[in-house]
């Protein structure tokens, strides 16, 4: 489990993550509810400023969506008319047993207490029911990709996470995995804006954000791919594990 002061560090950021993470390619959301048909209950855990309920609700399913940050859950319900987040964590989902076909987390299981996490997710899913953690992730074999994670300490991108996720307990079948090519259209003032919706720039200290700031400035003004371009592409791999409820 990650350090819990960065897993609540985003709601002072809401309006602008919910601006700048990027969305998630509905191939990868169609495969991981692959099986269901709509209007299946799918629970959104850890479901931020709703991005990934949003995704999940124009694909004609039914969206319950449990946030543990009042600040995300606020701009959750401002952003998607008619849904209303639920207070809650994966440890403790606010759902009686059995209640849904689906549980996805978008960008969130590297914040989970997995053991206690797996069993809540069990709990709430139905015989045969899906569970689905989904990371939208940088491709950093480009080379100022790789540059930016190096000056905004963006971490490991979570490649080291995924590898180590090799099951999510007896109470479900082996992981299956599938990876989606995905890309974002994003102005260098609009990278930098998704910069700051990062964990490690949110408690950083003043200082080192300005140097972040100034850096990633630095990088756009003067990388050969960059340098004198309005609008970047930048490249994300959207992976999906998958498994079923035993």
């Amino acid at each position: 489990m990650t350090d819990p002061t960065h897993a609540l560090s985003f709601g002072a950021a809401a309006a602008e993550y919910d601006r700048f993470r990027p969305r998630y390619p509905e191939a990868a959301l169609r495969w991981a509810l692959a099986g269901l048909d709509a209007p299946a209950r799918v629970l959104d855990l850890g479901a931020g400023t709703g991005i990934l309920t949003r995704g999940v609700l124009a694909l004609g399913h039914a969206v319950t969506p449990v946030e543990p940050d009042p600040g995300m859950r606020a701009r959750l319900d401002a952003a998607t008319p008619g849904v209303t987040a639920l207070a809650g964590s994966a440890e403790s989902v606010p759902l009686p047993d059995g209640t849904v076909d689906a549980v996805l987390v978008g960008q969130a299981y590297h914040w989970f207490d997995r053991e206690r996490a797996h069993a809540e997710v069990a709990r709430v899913l139905g015989g045969g029911g899906t569970f689905a953690p989904i990371w939208n992730i940088r491709d950093e074999s480009v080379g100022w990709v790789a540059e930016l994670g190096r000056i905004a300490h963006l971490g490991d991108n979570g490649g080291d996470l995924i590898e180590e996720v090799t099951g999510f307990g007896p109470a479900f079948t082996p992981v299956e995995a599938a990876g989606f090519p995905h890309r974002a259209t994003l102005t260098p003032d609009e990278v930098l804006g998704l910069v700051r919706t990062r964990s490690y720039w949110l408690t950083a200290e003043p200082a080192r954000r300005e140097r972040i700031d100034r850096d990633l400035r630095d990088l756009f003004a003067t990388h050969p791919d960059l340098a004198g371009r309005e609008t970047v592409e930048l490249p994300y791999r959207t992976l999906v594990l998958r498994a079923r409820r035993r």
